[in-house]
């Protein structure tokens, strides 16, 4: 169930995808607190995903999956908390910068080099300061050949 004020934020939203993204943040920030784990970035975003989905967002649906209309049945409570649990076992890893920004870039990657160019540059620009020095003398060095 999503949290009340992740619904509002995406309700201010205007595309289906910055709406999702609101579902996808909070599943994130939800595997950062400790509540559950997942195992890779993916699994974080795909449950972020279907839960935007679950809320009525527009987005189409799983590769392979038909768009059907959602049929109203009780879940199985025993498997409800079977996954739980199974999500609980897992870490928190895989909702750190670095794994997210790997995410990220395989993604851009397999859309074209136009869209990994886009990634790159937001990624700039939420670096800051700090980070694009950073990066700037791991280049430097890099290119020294230290």
């Amino acid at each position: 169930m999503p949290e009340k004020i992740t619904t509002r934020r995406a309700q201010k939203e205007n595309s289906p995808s910055t709406k999702a993204g609101e579902y996808v943040r909070e599943e994130i920030e939800h595997v950062r607190e400790g509540k559950h784990g997942a195992r890779f970035a993916k699994q974080a975003i795909a449950i972020g995903l279907s839960k935007a989905r679950r809320a009525g967002v527009k987005i189409p649906p799983r590769p392979g999956k038909k768009a059907t209309k959602a049929k109203e049945r009780t879940p199985n409570p025993t498997r409800s908390r079977a996954a739980l649990c199974a999500l609980q076992r897992e870490g928190s890893a895989a909702t750190s910068h670095r794994a997210l920004s790997r995410q990220a870039r395989s993604s851009a990657k397999q859309r074209g080099g136009a869209n990994l160019r886009k990634a790159a540059q937001q990624a700039v620009r939420t670096k800051g300061a700090v980070g694009r020095r950073k990066a700037a003398v791991k280049a430097a060095r890099t290119r020294r050949g230290d």
